[in-house]
This record gives C-alpha cells, structure tokens and sequence, in this order.
C-alpha cells in the first residue's frame, strides 16, 4: 500500500528530476519514491555502523591511542622509516 506525500523541490532539482523521469521512462513519483528509499536505507545503515562503533567503544577490552601515537604513525607514511602502527 502505498501514500502521497508531497515535497517542495528547487527550480533547478525539478529541471534534473522531470529530465531524468523523461530520459529514464520513468515518472517523476517512481524515481522520487526510489530516491527515498535508497536515502533511508543509506541512513539506517550509517546509524547501525555508528551504533556498532559505540558498543565497540564502550566495551571492557576497547582500546584507545594518543592522537600523537597515531599522528607519528601517519607522519611516517611514504618515508624510509615506516613506524609500526599503534597496537595494544
């Protein structure tokens, strides 16, 4: 089942947006409706990966470093004298 939800778009999006409906064979609503949905799955994903991180983070046996430890480490990229990355 699907609803109607209106939107407000710029000048210019509504320009790309009826090109793209008429160059694709496509209405304007089906792209919409597919832009929306690939949006809302890209960000369910973004919080699930933040969410991750956080538990990740939180957890008895995480490990953090110095932003110097890890500076030195990137500063040594592309020298002769590659330092070993941060560990535990």
């Amino acid at each position: 089942m699907s609803s109607t939800v209106s939107i407000r778009l710029d000048e210019t999006s509504k320009q790309q947006l009826e090109l793209l409906a008429k160059s694709t064979q496509r209405s304007k609503s089906w792209l919409a409706a597919r832009a929306i949905q690939a949006y809302l799955l890209q960000e369910a994903e973004k919080i699930r990966l933040i969410e991750a991180s956080l538990a990740r983070a939180s957890s008895p046996d995480a490990v953090f470093h110095s932003n110097e430890s890890v500076m030195e480490w990137l500063k040594s990229w592309g020298t002769d004298n590659v330092k070993p990355a941060p560990c535990k």
